[in-house]
């Protein structure tokens, strides 16, 4: 198994991968697909063996791991992978596989492709809604019926992010970096809750360009994040969480960055039949009589604001 710590702000698994998870702006669910979001800083990550007395005990189970979200907002997943040696990662949201929505297990399959690989993909805002859009996570409180879980499995007891990461088999990729590897740009994107889901962002989830054979099934490590709001963190850590983000449409107000990709060449994954019926947190609102938020509400991104970039796979920290 692959050995896994925490290194400041991000979870290290193996030898070259490490994950990441970063405050964004949660974008209005009013059917339109918006650019990326830019990335608002990296969540702290506490371990949950310094917290033996104040967290459940199932926590203790697969490294776990947890981070503060406030109640519905938004975050995504950044990978930090080797260019010349890739990973295959597995992201499960409550048990849910985010990629195809079905039952998460430890297993890797082709067909359909459950699982990403890393590089190209390094990040994730989302489970797919559509060709080249994601419905992008946004935090919810579990039992009440917003998250994936509760929408796919009809329960809602787990929650929380699964992560596995895969090695590749021996043989298949260098065992020594190349003396120089083109990186993404670094300023790209400068439990008690789930995941469920939240407004479309124009973002693919690409097909294995090495096959499902290039990944030892067996060599992999684990790792579970628990989602706290922040009432739970300061409670556990006696810290302080991060403060709130401002809403999307106060950033597009100041003038502020958005992105995308030129990444047209790249196979991506079709939406999963499991997540196509998954409702947006809008739509449970609005079931409820609930009145829509002020993220919920339109804004035109201006094109001189998107910052649209050649997709590149990670750079690694051994090529630094």
């Amino acid at each position: 198994m692959l050995n896994v710590t925490v290194e400041g702000n991000r979870v290290r698994i193996g030898e070259r991968f490490a994950v990441s998870f970063h405050r964004t702006l949660r974008v209005p669910d009013d059917g339109r697909s918006y650019p990326l979001p830019p990335g608002l800083g990296r969540l702290p990550i506490e371990r949950v063996a310094d917290f033996p007395s104040g967290v459940p005990e199932a926590w203790h189970d697969h490294n776990g791991v947890f981070i503060p979200l406030y109640q519905r907002e938004a975050l995504w997943i950044g990978f930090d992978a080797a260019a010349w040696k890739p990973n295959a990662v597995k992201i499960g949201v409550g048990g849910v596989n985010a990629v195809t929505g079905t039952a998460w297990d430890d297993r890797l399959r082709a067909n359909p492709q459950d699982y990403l690989v890393s590089p190209p993909q390094v990040w994730l805002d989302g489970v797919i809604s559509g060709d080249g859009s994601v419905h992008q996570f946004v935090a919810m409180p579990l039992g009440l019926g917003y998250t994936l879980e509760g929408q796919v499995t009809h329960a809602e007891s787990i929650g929380g992010i699964q992560i596995l990461v895969f090695e590749p088999r021996p043989g298949r990729f260098p065992d020594r970096p190349p003396k120089k590897t083109a990186g993404a740009p670094e300023a790209l994107r400068t439990p008690a809750m789930g995941l469920g889901a939240g407004g479309q962002i124009r973002q693919k989830l690409y097909a294995d360009p090495h096959g499902v054979e290039a990944w030892d099934a067996d060599n992999r490590g684990r790792v579970n994040v628990h989602l706290v709001n922040s009432d739970q963190y300061r409670e556990l850590t006696g810290k302080s969480p991060p403060p709130t983000p401002i809403d999307a449409k106060t950033y597009v107000a100041h003038g502020l960055p958005w992105f995308d990709l030129y990444d047209e060449g790249l196979p991506h994954l079709p939406p999963a039949a499991p997540l196509i019926g998954v409702k947006t947190i809008r739509e449970l609102d609005t079931q409820l009589g609930i009145e829509p938020e002020s993220e919920e509400h339109s804004f035109d991104v201006p094109e001189r604001r998107i910052h649209r970039q050649q997709l590149a796979p990670a750079e690694s920290e051994s090529d630094e």
